[in-house]
C-alpha cells in the first residue's frame, strides 16, 4: 500500500494518531527532506529507513517506489509539512499508482491554505486555491488576470522574498480588495493580518524581517462592486 501522509505545518502536536500508526507500520518513508522528516520521526520515537522523494528526483524515485509496491512493500510519502500533493511532490506518484493499478490512500491532516482561509474572515463557501504564482512580474500579472472576475475567494502561497511584489501586482490587477496575510500558522508566533491589499502592502516590514512561507487570501469579485484594477499612473 502507498500512503500519502499529511504532517504538521508547525506544531508537532497536530499530527494525527493514524499518521503515527502508519509511519510506524510501513517498510520505508519517502521524504521530501530526509533531514526534516528524520527530526519528526525521532520526536515520536519512530525508526524507519528513508528515501528522498522531491521535485528534482520525482521520476527516478517514483519508479523505485512503484517497484517496491509491486514487491509487496508499503511506503509512506511525506513532505516538509502539510499534505503531499498540495504545492509539494505527490501528484505524479498518485498518477503512477493509478496507471499501475496499485493500492494507495491518504492519511489526512493539516493543510495551511484551509486554516488561512478560515482565519481570514473572508467568504469560505466557495474558494479557489492557486498555489505559488510565477516569480516574474509579467507572468504573475497574467496569472492573476485569469481570476480577476472570479467570485470565489482566492488563495495563494508566496515566498517572503517576493511578497511585496506579489501584493503590488495583486493590487494592480484586482484593485484594492479585502485580503489577509497568514504566516507561521500553528507556531508560537502565528500571525494573520487583515485589511485591504494596499494597507497590507504598506504595513509590510523590511524584506529582511520576513520569514517563512506566506498564505495570501483575497476576496473574490462581488456583485455590484467595481472590480477593475487600479489604473496605471500617467508617466
Amino acid at each position: 500500500m502507498l500512503y500519502l501522509v499529511a504532517t504538521p505545518i508547525g506544531n508537532l502536536n497536530d499530527i494525527t494518531l493514524r499518521a503515527l500508526d502508519i509511519l510506524r507500520s510501513v517498510d520505508i518513508v519517502a521524504s521530501e527532506d530526509t533531514r526534516k522528516t528524520g527530526m519528526l520521526l525521532k520526536h515520536f520515537d519512530i525508526q524507519k529507513p528513508q528515501m528522498a522523494f522531491h521535485e528534482h528526483n520525482e521520476q527516478r524515485a517514483g519508479e523505485r517506489i512503484e517497484e517496491m509496491l509491486k514487491q509487496g512493500q508499503s511506503v509512506a510519502v511525506v513532505t516538509d509539512a502539510g499534505t503531499p500533493g498540495i504545492s509539494d511532490p505527490g501528484f505524479t506518484l498518485v498518477r503512477r499508482a493509478i496507471q499501475a493499478q496499485l493500492d494507495f490512500t491518504m492519511i489526512p491532516g493539516p493543510t495551511a491554505f484551509v486554516m488561512a482561509l478560515v482565519l481570514s474572515g473572508l467568504p469560505v463557501h466557495s474558494f479557489t486555491f492557486r498555489g505559488f504564482p510565477p516569480r516574474k512580474v509579467v507572468g504573475r500579472r497574467k496569472f492573476f488576470e485569469v481570476d480577476r472576475d472570479a467570485p470565489h475567494t482566492l488563495i495563494y502561497y508566496e515566498s517572503p522574498y517576493r511578497l511585496d511584489g506579489f501584493l503590488a501586482d495583486a493590487l494592480a490587477v484586482f484593485g484594492d480588495r479585502p485580503a489577509a496575510l497568514a504566516n507561521d500558522l500553528t507556531k508560537m508566533f502565528e500571525k494573520v493580518e487583515r485589511g485591504t491589499l494596499s494597507t497590507l502592502l504598506a504595513s509590510l516590514p523590511p524584506q529582511t524581517k520576513l520569514k517563512g512561507e506566506y498564505i495570501v487570501v483575497i476576496e473574490g469579485m462581488t456583485r455590484g462592486k467595481d472590480a477593475r484594477a487600479i489604473p496605471e499612473e500617467e508617466p
